[in-house]
């Protein structure tokens, strides 16, 4: 039903969204904390304060709460012939419900550092604001 050959379907470039050419400033206490000024420094060493007083308390409680088990079965021998289930209850302890422990003190950890950097971004940002 054609008469002849048919030219080529007509070429079509696909780019991308269009750009603006003007840039966003970045916010004051951004700025300085990328360009390493004294004050950019303060907030960055308040983040990394926080962090680490974190991760000390975190680690304080995981070494008390474990380095206390091996503890209490040695100061109280008889507690270690118990046996629930055909099981020691030392094993219980350290081999069972240790890892719940484990996990919810590493979910605490991670939600505590999140809000950390969430504030601390929360802080940046209103430096637009008041400067």
């Amino acid at each position: 039903m054609s008469d002849g050959p048919q030219p080529p379907p007509q070429r079509v470039r696909v780019t991308g969204p269009a750009r603006s050419a003007t840039r966003r400033t970045p916010l004051p206490r951004v700025g300085e904390i990328d360009a390493a000024t004294p004050v950019g420094e303060i907030y960055l060493a308040s983040l990394l304060r926080e962090q680490q007083r974190l991760a000390v308390v975190v680690l304080g409680t995981l070494f008390l709460v474990l380095g206390a088990v091996p503890l209490v079965f040695h100061l109280w021998p008889s507690l270690a012939a118990h046996r629930l289930a055909g099981i020691p209850v030392a094993w219980w302890a350290l081999g069972v419900l240790a890892y719940p422990f484990l996990f919810t003190l590493g979910a605490f950890y991670v939600r505590r550092a999140e809000r950390n950097e969430r504030d601390f971004a929360a802080l940046v940002d209103a430096g637009g604001e008041d400067a």
